[in-house]
């Protein structure tokens, strides 16, 4: 869709630190994330919430999700993560998108209030990513 922050990174018309690029899915590094390594997965098509997410899509793209899940995990030697998606309603970019956040046991992440940062640089932002795409 013209115009769509995440479906010019699919096409790799923006530019973005990709872990993986998949036909259920594509996921990139949050420009801003909760913490370093959160991820979106979106998927190749542009759909805006979940409910425009076709019945013959939710197997692989969830798929997608879960592996990310570990992924994260592993690759930031987080304690766990939280996967989250917003629909319609503070959802930033409209595209569907799921948040993988990696978390540790005291981290101070508190209901939904999402303080942001940033990567140092793009050594940084790549260097996570490339952990993550590792751990896949």
């Amino acid at each position: 869709m013209s115009g769509c922050v995440f479906c010019g990174i699919v096409a790799g018309e923006v530019p973005a630190f990709r872990v993986v690029d998949e036909p259920d899915g594509v996921a990139f590094l949050d420009t801003r994330p909760v913490f370093k390594g959160h991820v979106l997965v979106v998927p190749r098509t542009h759909l805006v919430s979940l409910a425009d997410l076709p019945a013959e899509a939710l197997a692989g793209y969830f798929g997608l999700v879960r592996r990310l899940a570990v992924a994260v995990e592993a690759g930031t030697g987080a304690g766990g993560t939280f996967v989250a998606m917003n629909n319609k309603v503070s959802q930033s970019v409209p595209h569907l998108h799921t948040h993988v956040v990696p978390r540790t046991k005291g981290d101070g992440l508190r209901g939904f209030f999402w303080p942001r940062t940033r990567y140092a640089d793009d050594a940084e932002g790549e260097a996570y990513a490339a952990r993550i795409t590792v751990a896949l």
